[in-house]
């Protein structure tokens, strides 16, 4: 990491709550969650607002991880690409998290799936360029309103994080690694 961020064992307060929360589900404080606390006074909200836009997203927790696993790839992310292909891999299957990483248009998707991916990934590269059309072709396929803003979110989101995870430093810890290398090169997207 480039910057001095508050290690687990110094931790205090809303912090040391924070991070004991996370080595009770993870086993560990990850970077991506220690480098905000450089910022201590935002450390807390971030994580909130993680948890609010994902446990309330309206179309369930694969399609937030399918959002974030795509967004992560054309921000580019190798570390939010190796962290989501391992919990992506563990809901769908590791050959079909290859294939979304690949090409998510011919991975298996459903229709919806494939033009909620579309969106995420114009997000992500330029957002800008999204349209009326774009919105039209998302509400064709049956989303509602909420649910494109909630893809939105999640896409969004994941850029903000990750591109604020490469500027700090942050580096993916050692089991989000895959065992095969050439997979591992795969995902480095961004930052080998």
């Amino acid at each position: 990491m480039y910057i001095k961020t508050i290690e687990p064992d110094d931790a205090s307060g809303e912090i040391a709550a924070l991070y004991d929360a996370e080595r009770a589900s993870m086993g560990q404080v990850m970077e991506a969650t220690q480098c905000w606390s450089a910022r201590p006074d935002i450390i807390v909200p971030i994580e909130n607002l993680l948890h609010q836009i994902r446990d309330e997203f309206s179309l369930g927790l694969l399609n937030f991880r399918l959002i974030t696993f795509v967004a992560a790839r054309f921000v580019p992310s190798s570390y939010c690409s190796h962290v989501y292909f391992r919990a992506l891999s563990s809901m769908i299957g590791r050959d079909e998290t290859l294939a979304v990483h690949r090409d998510y248009r011919n991975a298996g998707l459903s229709e919806q799936q494939v033009e909620m991916l579309a969106y995420a990934e114009q997000i992500s590269r330029d957002a800008s360029k999204i349209t009326e059309t774009d919105i039209k072709r998302l509400r064709d396929v049956g989303f509602s309103d909420l649910n494109i803003a909630d893809i939105a979110l999640a896409a969004s989101f994941r850029n903000f994080m990750s591109r604020y995870f490469d500027a700090v430093g942050a580096t993916v810890e050692a089991e989000f690694l895959d065992a095969d290398p050439e997979i591992r090169q795969e995902l480095a997207v961004g930052r080998k």
